[in-house]
Order: structure tokens, then sequence, then C-alpha cells
């Protein structure tokens, strides 16, 4: 299956296919201490965001959603990601549906623009899937408190790569 991501567009957001020409941004974001805080807590290194970027196209061709790079309405740098994935984690359960994704540069933390984004990829996915999960480190706040607003509940807790977390989900309802 290949599909060609669509763009999608909020009040200040772009959200569009990853290019090449995101890979150094990525490189930035993943080693950000303040980005990969809840994520394992190790800046990742050049081939770990070149992998992630590689992912990120791999999800559209192969199952038809994934991650799209964020960008300003009014630019096109990329400033963050967000989207769904399939990410076949090892030692936790199967989450029963896509996994909603976001990361943002420390750069715009704190403006909204991360809920903005997750709202605008959840209308988008809310039309082609029943349930969406999220797995969120139970420490970081800020994420916890962004899937609440957008509807996530707690449903259970795990271990991934040997620290717990949270998991997720956001239950479509019939119209």
């Amino acid at each position: 299956m290949t599909t060609e991501p669509p763009t999608l567009v909020s009040a200040r957001l772009r959200l569009r296919p990853h290019r090449l020409d995101d890979f150094e941004s990525i490189v930035q974001q993943w080693s950000d201490p303040a980005v990969v805080a809840h994520f394992g807590g190790r800046p990742f290194s050049r081939e770990d965001s070149w992998n992630r970027l590689l992912r990120y196209a791999g999800h559209w061709q192969l199952l038809g959603f994934g991650i799209w790079a964020v960008t300003r309405a009014d630019g096109d740098r990329h400033i963050g990601d967000v989207g769904f994935l399939d990410g076949q984690r090892t030692g936790v359960p199967a989450l029963g549906g896509p996994e909603a994704a976001w990361s943002f540069q420390s750069a715009v933390h704190g403006q909204g623009l991360a809920g903005e984004a997750v709202a605008c990829a959840l209308a988008w996915g809310e039309q082609r899937f029943a349930r969406i999960t999220a797995m969120i480190n139970p420490a970081n706040a800020p994420s916890i408190a962004l899937a609440r607003r957008a509807g996530f509940s707690l449903y259970g807790s795990a271990f991934y790569k040997a620290a717990p977390v949270g998991l997720w989900q956001r239950v479509r309802t019939a119209p």
C-alpha cells in the first residue's frame, strides 16, 4: 500500500509529509535533552534520527498512515512531529490500534502548538480508526495533560525498555 500523506492545516500550523531537508531539524530536536527527557533520557544520535525519518516515511508507504512534519502555517521549517504509528513495541502488550505520537522542538514548548497539531491529526485519524492509543511516560505531565484534553483516558500500564509507561486510549463514539 503506497499512500501519499495528505497535508492538513489548522489555524496556526501545517502538517505535511516529511522531506529530506527536515533531517537536520529532526537531529536537533532528538538531541535536545529537554525533548528526550521522557523518551529514555538520552539524546538520539544522527543515526537514530535518520532511522526515525525513514520510519516516518515508511509508515505512509506500508501502512497508509504515519507521522507528519509540523510547520507553522506561514512557514515551512519543521518544528515537530505528530501522527500515528505502529511501533511493534517489544515487551508491551498489543495496543489494539494505531499509536498517536507527538514531539516538538523545545523552542516551541508551552505555546499550545502540540495540542493544536494533535487535534488536527486526531480529526483525520478519527475518520479512519475506531480506537487510537498512546504510550506516555508517567512523569511527562505536559503530554498527559494534552492526552486528557484530546479525549484519551488511561487504561493500563506497562514497561517499555525497562521504564514505566502509561497506556492511553481514545475510542470513537458512534455518531
